[in-house]
Order: C-alpha cells, then sequence, then structure tokens
C-alpha cells in the first residue's frame, strides 16, 4: 500500500448512503418487473422488462453515481433521481400496488431531500 492511499480521507457512508444504495436497486429490479408483468410476453414485455431497467441503469451511472461519467450540479443529479423513483412509483402503481408506491415514492422523497440538503450543505 503506498503512502497516498494511506493518507487519503476515506469517504464517509452513513445510514442515508445505504438507503439510497438500496432504493436504487429496489428501482432498477421493479422496473423489470414491470417490463414483465405489464406488457406481453415474449414482445414487448422482453424488451420493456430488459429495456427499462438497463436505461435507469445508464442515467445513474451517467449522472448520479459516485463515479459519474457526466458531472452536472446537484439540481440536475435530482432531477435525474426524481425521474427514475418516479418510474419505479408509477410502475408499482400501474401494477395495482398502490400501497407498495406511495410508500417507495415516500420514502425515496425524504432519502432524497436529506441527501441534497447534505450536498448544499457542502
Amino acid at each position: 500500500m503506498s503512502n497516498a492511499s494511506k493518507n487519503e480521507p476515506r469517504p464517509k457512508v452513513g445510514p442515508n448512503d445505504i438507503l439510497r444504495f438500496f432504493l436504487e436497486l429496489f428501482a432498477f429490479v421493479t422496473l423489470g418487473i414491470w417490463g414483465f408483468v405489464a406488457f406481453p410476453l415474449p414482445w414487448p414485455g422482453v424488451l420493456v422488462g430488459l429495456g427499462a431497467p438497463a436505461l435507469a441503469i445508464l442515467l445513474w451511472a451517467l449522472f448520479n453515481s459516485p463515479r459519474a461519467v457526466v458531472h452536472i450540479d446537484p439540481f440536475g443529479q435530482a432531477l435525474v433521481e426524481i425521474a427514475v423513483f418516479s418510474a419505479a412509483a408509477i410502475a408499482w402503481w400501474m401494477m395495482g400496488q398502490p400501497v407498495v408506491a406511495v410508500a417507495f415514492a415516500v420514502v425515496a422523497a425524504v432519502s432524497g431531500i436529506l441527501h441534497g440538503r447534505k450536498q448544499l450543505a457542502g
């Protein structure tokens, strides 16, 4: 291990960061389930079932991940997050699960607000 890596501060991972990770995974899985359930199989169900989570993962990797390819301001990141999480909540609503949709939306919104306040504070 080099001296440079010993002196680098490690990013602090808090409870909300862990929650956000699981919210992301839940959203991606939700979009896959929605694609396979809401559309007739094999086509377009397979296409949407694989394409919707792939698009969400691509957006997240490009703009919101810790190692994002495209660096945008916190407001742009919030818009991407809102789009992905809203799509997941709407998917649950469309699948006839309004309780899951509302619960996910509320938890995601509170987590997003806490994360945004942390980002804007410094």
